[in-house]
């Protein structure tokens, strides 16, 4: 494993986010470990900063929290974390049926009083024991579990409130007047007081005592929050779904080409360099370039993009993509985890795995909130029996504050909207990094264009030549066929067509990023780099010197992209001005700009990559927050030093790795729905941690001025956990 490479473990057992935090503070505490645990992947990242791999020591750590953990592997097409969180499904299911079987006729008997026949009390306790006892065990071992560490969580405010519930339904059955046969009580939606008649004899008794059972309390509390966790596991399953589906569109076998005849074998036994047979309708096995056939590649599972593209040889292919005609064959160039897809996967797993500052502010309210609502229940509970000296509804209202207050809709209100929006980005193309880069989005109001490859196809063509000196096409031929520049490659190409070859050999070559190239041929300095001299349609004009002296002027162009001009509308409508800043001379630069509707003053041209780099500091000194767009290794610094980093997928690995976003299909007008997609996560997990903190804000006084039912209580806290999980799911449409 590569040195600082993460180790990443899947934690079981976590109940709420305050598990997750509880972990992530325990691991921080090793020597040299930096990790972060998300409840709603449930994942630990833990990254030492030697290097180190103790895993083994990374689980027991964990384990010895009272959680399990296991590192991530395949077994049978599914992953270990899918596994477990499968049985851990199934186990909620099971006791949400039998307690939901147990609780409802409970709470009938409880609410009305018709049904209430002779001895119903007992009975209700024979049906409340199974669902406090094993219906609410994994809330009780959590509870148990965490008191050991002196720690709590939202757990344990269950916990409490069902074993508060039931010790003193037990005790008014067993030592109170509430087990006598013909027991009578009425059931409201607000705690009920020695006021009212809430304990009446078959022969509506004329005095009134202190004892009331509270049974459905106990058990529907308990139904609705295995339901409300059932939903919320259930949903965050369908939330990671569309990772999921990326990580499977992967060919699983390939049919390998050797001497002419085809051999299928898993997609793991295929190596560098060996050639694949892809028939019509099959899915790419990995990356690789054509040698031969001609297709139709519809790459929409990878980068989004709905028209299939036509590919050739010599052309590259990406994994997981569909051949939708001919028949191919492909040299593999990348397999495993270097593939375009994997990449892909690990980005998205790890934008999943971080925390946006705003989830760091949630984080540190979850972890003393619990501590402070147990010391409000006691207060609670305290001040009501010396106020009224009512004992059952001083008890009443300190369940409801336990039970209200549980922080666990605040907890997941950042990391599912984060699983949910990475993976619908990834789904379009769009690969976000970190959960940062949301609130990087938020304040985005200037982009940087490069221009060549960005708001161009990239694509150069050899317009015309124009020679001062004739005799030196071969020498210019042979120098800038070492060159890997788009204009380089234009000028190769237009050479060759016109009949030039290269025979002289090419000594002492220097490339000048931003300038051009230099070599010796035949004992001779050959030059050629772009002109000083503006081309008044706008086009690249290229000098080849020799020994200093211009021979030959080539003039290049490049093809403005179709949708260009569309796009920079789209942002200006999105409040974001746009500029270009490129190496390119001012004639095609401006040129470019005046097509696609951005103003002159707001170009910047002839600029070397130092020179972007310094562009970008300079706007952001001015107050500017600036997106970066480029596809090139002299973009990389700019794209690191921006706010947002945006990289071209169709570019080089360095940009692609300098870059906060990457539109994998190198498709311009996917920029504006990356950025509309950031912003609406962004306002969703906004919207959610509003309404987990409105939700307790309002709740709270409500519980303690003793005006909240401890059933209705629970019912409002599971329903709060299950909308923020529904309006992240939002996100997918």
């Amino acid at each position: 494993m590569p040195v600082n490479e993460p180790v990443v473990l899947a934690v079981t057992g976590m109940t709420c986010a305050a598990c997750a935090a509880r972990i992530e503070k325990k691991l921080n505490k090793l020597d040299g470990v930096s990790a972060t645990v998300n409840y709603a992947t449930s994942k630990a990242t833990v990254l030492h900063e030697n290097g180190s791999t103790e895993v083994d020591s990374f689980i027991k750590t964990i384990e010895d929290l009272g959680y399990g953990a296991v590192a991530p592997k395949i077994e049978d097409g599914e992953s270990t974390a899918e596994i477990a969180t499968e049985a851990h499904l199934i186990d909620i299911r099971r006791r949400l049926v039998v307690s939901a079987i147990c609780a409802v006729p409970v709470m009938l008997m409880s609410m009305i009083r018709p049904l209430q026949f002779d001895g119903w009390q007992w009975v209700s306790l024979v049906l409340a024991l199974p669902v406090a006892l094993w219906g609410a065990a994994p809330f009780h071992r959590s509870a148990w579990r965490n008191a050991r560490h002196r720690a709590t969580t939202m757990d344990t405010l269950v916990s409490l409130g069902v074993i508060a519930a039931m010790s003193w339904s037990l005790w008014a059955l067993i030592f109170g007047n509430a087990g006598e046969i013909g027991m009578k009580m009425n059931m409201s939606l607000f705690p009920r007081s020695l006021s009212g008649d809430s304990l009446m004899s078959g022969m509506e008794m004329n005095h009134v005592v202190h004892d009331e059972i509270y049974l459905e309390v106990a058990t529907t509390l308990v139904a609705f929050l295995l339901a409300g966790r059932y939903f919320e596991v259930r949903s965050r399953r369908r939330a990671g779904a569309a990772l999921r589906s990326l990580l499977n569109i992967g060919a699983k076998e390939a049919m390998l080409w050797r001497d002419g005849v085809e051999t299928s074998i898993p997609i793991g036994a295929l190596g560098v360099g060996e050639v694949f047979v892809v028939r019509p309708g099959e899915t790419i096995a990995t990356d690789g370039v054509v040698i031969e056939g001609q297709s139709a590649v519809d790459r929409s599972m990878v980068t989004g993009e709905s028209i299939p593209v036509e590919v050739a040889i010599g052309d590259s292919v990406t994994g997981g993509t569909l051949n939708s005609s001919g028949r191919l064959l492909v040299r593999a160039t990348r397999i495993g985890r270097d593939t375009v897809l994997s990449q892909m996967a690990r980005l998205v797993d790890k934008a999943q795995d971080g925390k946006a500052p705003i989830q760091r502010l949630a984080d540190r309210v979850s972890s003393v909130f619990v501590p402070i609502v147990m010391g409000l229940s006691l207060a609670t509970l305290v001040g009501w029996l010396v106020i009224s000296g009512d004992a059952q509804k001083s008890f009443q209202a300190a369940v409801s504050v336990l039970v209200i207050a549980c922080p666990c809709a605040l907890g997941l209100a950042t990391p599912v909207a984060l699983l949910v929006g990475t993976s619908r980005a990834a789904r379009e193309g769009i690969i976000i990094k970190g959960a940062h880069v949301l609130e990087a989005t938020q304040a985005i109001d200037t982009i940087v264009f490069d221009k060549t490859g960005t708001l161009t196809t990239g694509v150069m063509t050899l317009q015309s030549i124009d020679e001062i000196e004739p005799g030196f096409r071969s020498a210019v031929l042979a120098v800038e066929n070492q060159s890997e520049h788009p204009i380089a490659r234009a000028i190769v190409n237009g050479l060759r067509d016109r009949g030039v070859v290269a025979t002289s050999r090419v000594d002492e070559f220097v490339n000048i990023p931003g300038v051009g190239v230099s070599a010796l041929v035949d004992g001779r300095r050959i030059a050629v780099g772009r002109s000083t001299n503006m081309n008044e349609s706008g086009l690249t004009v290229v000098e080849a010197s020799v020994d200093g002296q211009v021979v030959a002027r080539f003039t290049v162009s490049d093809h403005i992209k179709q949708t260009a001009a569309a796009i920079v509308a789209e942002l200006r409508a999105l409040g974001v001005r746009p500029m270009i800043v490129s190496g390119d001379s001012v004639g095609p630069v401006e040129h470019v700009a005046k097509q696609v509707g951005i103003d002159t003053s707001e170009t910047r041209s002839g600029v070397l990559p130092a020179d972007k780099l310094r562009i970008v500091s300079e706007l952001q000194a001015s107050g500017a927050s600036v997106a970066m767009v480029g596809d090139g290794v002299n973009d990389a610094a700019a794209l690191v030093a921006a706010d947002l980093g945006i990289a071209m997928g169709t570019g080089t690995d360095a940009a692609m790795e300098a870059g906060d976003l990457t539109i994998v299909s190198g498709d311009l007008s996917v920029v504006p729905q990356a950025l509309a997609l950031s912003r609406r996560t962004l306002r969703i997990i906004r919207a959610n941690l509003f309404w987990a903190f409105a939700y307790n804000v309002a709740a709270l006084p409500l519980a303690v001025v003793g005006l909240m039912n401890p059933v209705i209580a629970g019912l409002a806290m599971a329903l709060s956990s299950v909308f923020v999980v529904a309006n992240s799911l939002r996100l997918r449409r």
